[in-house]
């Protein structure tokens, strides 16, 4: 992989490593635990990471994420595969032709570059959705969630939501709240 100007590759990887280590370390008695997604439990949100990495690496191959479930079921040991689902991602990302495949996304159709960087907001929040859960939140790494933030912004407009964009509405927070805060409260969630 070669590191071009405005590459949105090593803030996903950042993600990537912060969601496995969070993936990785979760307890087997935290499963039933509620998470800030109100239909998801500890169990359900790891399932649903397992096919955001495999949605981002189908899309970014030319396929159809939705050819995926919103949750992946069935499976026993989730960090291994998310591990084997991580290698198979790694061997995309190291294409630099990635960044400028057209990409299929539930949410539009975008170059990989836009399709990367929307995946890292996905990540990064759901990464908070599990330490919150969790009881890790200090675990988590701010500066990512500083860097996502302003993007998040983009992609999720504040007076477009409900409907086929999945969002509450924005939670008003104090301008000093923690950057992991104002990323969950962006996207409707209580911090």
């Amino acid at each position: 992989m070669t590191i071009v100007e405005n590459d949105p590759r090593p803030l996903f990887v950042r993600a990537l490593d912060q969601t496995e280590q969070l993936i990785t370390t979760t307890s087997p008695d935290d499963l039933t635990l509620p998470t800030p997604c109100d239909e998801y439990d500890v169990n359900t949100l790891q399932g649903h990471l397992l096919t955001v990495i495999a949605r981002i690496n189908l899309a970014l191959q030319g396929g159809d994420p939705l050819t995926i479930p919103v949750v992946t079921t069935g499976v026993d040991d989730v960090p291994a595969a998310w591990k084997e689902r991580r290698v198979a991602l790694d061997a995309t990302l190291a294409d630099d032709t990635v960044l400028g495949r057209i990409c299929k996304l539930p949410w539009a159709t975008l170059p990989g570059a836009a399709a990367i960087a929307g995946y890292t907001g996905e990540l990064t929040t759901h990464s908070w959705d599990l330490a919150k859960a969790t009881g890790r939140v200090s675990s988590l790494d701010d500066a990512l969630a500083t860097q996502v933030l302003p993007m998040v912004r983009q992609f999720i407009p504040a007076d477009q939501r409900g409907g086929h964009v999945p969002f509450g509405p924005v939670v008003q927070v104090a301008d000093d709240a923690t950057p992991y805060d104002q990323l969950a409260a962006w996207q409707g969630r209580q911090p």
